[in-house]
């Protein structure tokens, strides 16, 4: 039973990891891809898309087999260490934006600011290379952060087919709200997914770090969802302050 339980709160948290990473930079890459095609012609916009994914799908098979021969403990240590990076950098992001430090992520913003980039780069003529160029970056660069994301947690929670699975589904309905929807993609809660994704990042590269370091962790699997609770804690607690010393720094001095 206690087995049981522990299993299936590991896949949650993979699913829910793996599902809000992939979605969160499906958008941002969406948003270039839209800005690309609506400005300098669909063609050499979709040709760069092609070749980016070519291109990720020739690293998950020349470096995803690869991982299976690591030995566990050592994966393991290696991926906690890289998801605890990952996490901290999403999930510090996150905070200050939430907490009015830094200024939320705006896909409208960002789409106007591609699109006037691109405009003033001058009309295309037949093949367009900024186009494909522009959208090859945005389509490889985000979906580089997926295969790692999907690569280190699905090798090392043994379960690569399921991580894939998972984001190949995230990917597409994101492609098809964004394809249905055009430029409102500033309607996703992007800050408040990238919170819960740095959140399970972390809690996941904590865990696997002390299973490399042969911790024994209370419950198994089980304390996944210890160490998520403990860290959305804590964020929220960073965040109360972030903003309790935000809202003291923009109060006028009295004489």
């Amino acid at each position: 039973m206690i087995a049981t339980l522990s299993s299936s709160t590991s896949v949650v948290v993979l699913v829910g990891a793996v599902f809000l990473a992939s979605a969160v930079e499906m958008v941002e890459a969406l948003t270039i891809v839209l800005a690309v095609g609506h400005v300098r012609g669909w063609r050499s916009a979709l040709q760069g898309v092609a070749v980016a994914i070519l291109a990720l799908g020739a690293l998950v098979g020349a470096f995803g087999p690869a991982l299976v021969h690591v030995p566990l403990s050592t994966l393991r240590l290696v991926v906690g260490i890289v998801l605890l990076i990952f996490g901290m950098q999403w999930l510090r992001k996150a905070m200050l934006r939430s907490s009015g430090l830094k200024a939320k992520h705006d896909e409208d913003a960002i789409y106007r600011e591609t699109v006037a980039e691109l405009q003033a780069q001058g009309a295309p003529v037949g093949r367009d290379p900024v186009a494909f160029v522009v959208a090859f970056k945005g389509v490889f660069l985000e979906g580089l952060e997926i295969v790692i994301t999907v690569l280190t947690l699905g090798t090392s929670a043994h379960r690569l087919g399921l991580a894939v699975i998972v984001a190949a589904i995230a990917v597409v309905l994101v492609g098809i709200v964004g394809v249905i929807v055009a430029q409102q993609l500033s309607s996703v809660p992007e800050n408040a997914m990238k919170m819960v994704v740095g959140i399970m990042l972390v809690s996941y590269g904590t865990f696997w770090t002390g299973e490399g370091l042969h911790v024994r962790w209370p419950g198994g699997d089980t304390t996944l969802l210890v160490l998520v609770v403990f860290y959305a804690v804590v964020a929220a607690a960073f965040i109360r302050v972030l903003r309790m010393t935000h809202h003291v720094a923009q109060e006028p001095a009295h004489e």
